[in-house]
């Protein structure tokens, strides 16, 4: 058997091929993407770039693990610009009230953990009204991420951050009443985090509700693998958007991922079948997993364009790496 080392050399070497992916040609589709960001001023204030869900997030997730699996020596240029852009603000605590700056407090808890991230995470933490025990978020009509049901997708975000001697702090279970009182009324897209979540924080999510959730996933499942963007919903219409009724790649590459970090066995055919469709759908030129927006028709090529398949692409890497 090959050793992990000899591996990753063989994943460096390895040429696209048909019903396989290119790990080499994924980084690169990923590196180039942040470069484009870190060139777009709309998402640079201060020269300073915002971490997103679908294009940082995401990157910081899938990035580190691509570099293991090619033998890279070093973070790239992006890994640590977007880490710089969190700690140089992670002391920014005005205006207390806006949501962009609860969405980089849950980054910087998630990707930093500091001292000085928690404590930032604990003071912004929402403490009457509807929103108890989570944080503000963007709510701008963009499905999946800035909708206001997104503010239960930010807090599942945050659970995962905590480490064993967070978790019973009186503001964590303020959190644990959160999730578990908003949860049922989430799409499925937003339990999916949750689940994810539950497996750093077991307390976030009672068994009968982790059951419940991995069972509708594989319900949701296409038979040929695959998820569309409204078996992981229900999300609002859109009239402008692209047709989206088909397999997804982002819904397909989280679903799948999730499940593996959910204790999904290997040998279990419908996860099998999960990864060989992603297997099977990586962008030969681009190195992409392609998915349009599910809000509007952007122009070909511009940022927006491009934001569903940075997703897909992130999680469809972790998926894989998880597969080797």
């Amino acid at each position: 058997m090959l050793g992990r080392a000899a591996v990753c050399c063989f994943l460096w070497l390895l040429p696209a091929v048909a019903g396989d992916w290119n790990p080499r040609l994924a980084a690169q589709y990923l590196d180039t993407r942040q470069k484009e960001w870190f060139e777009w001023p709309t998402a640079n204030a201060n020269a300073k770039p915002c971490i997103s869900c679908h294009t940082g997030m995401t990157y910081l997730l899938a990035r580190p693990e691509l570099r293991r699996a090619l033998g890279e020596a070093s973070p790239t240029a992006y890994e640590t610009g977007l880490l710089a852009s969190l700690r140089t603000r992670v002391d920014k605590r005005e205006p207390p009230a806006g949501p962009g700056l609860g969405v980089e407090t849950i980054f910087a808890a998630r990707f930093l953990g500091t001292p000085e991230a928690m404590d930032r995470l604990w003071a912004l933490q929402i403490k009457d009204g509807a929103g108890k025990g989570a944080w503000n978020w963007f709510s701008l009509e963009l499905e999946p991420w800035e909708v206001s049901d997104s503010r239960f997708y930010g807090a599942a975000v945050a659970a995962m951050s905590l480490r064993p001697a967070d978790q019973s702090r009186p503001e964590a279970r303020e959190l644990v009443a959160y999730l578990q009182r908003e949860q049922a009324s989430q799409p499925l897209h937003n339990r999916l985090m949750l689940l994810w979540a539950s497996t750093r924080f077991a307390a976030i999510l009672q068994p009968a509700d982790r059951r419940a959730i991995i069972e509708q996933v594989w319900k949701a499942q296409q038979p040929d693998g695959s998820w569309t963007n409204h078996a992981l919903g229900p999300f609002a219409h859109h009239a402008a958007a692209p047709e989206g009724k088909g397999s997804n790649a982002y819904m397909t590459a989280f679903a799948t991922y999730v499940m593996q970090q959910a204790g999904g066995d290997s040998e279990n055919p419908k996860l099998a079948r999960a990864v060989a469709w992603l297997r099977g759908h990586q962008d030969a030129e681009s190195g992409a997993w392609l998915a349009v927006s599910m809000n509007k028709e952007f122009p070909a090529g511009s940022q927006q364009s491009k934001f569903m398949s940075d997703a897909a692409t992130g999680f469809a890497v972790l998926a894989l790496l998880g597969n080797q």
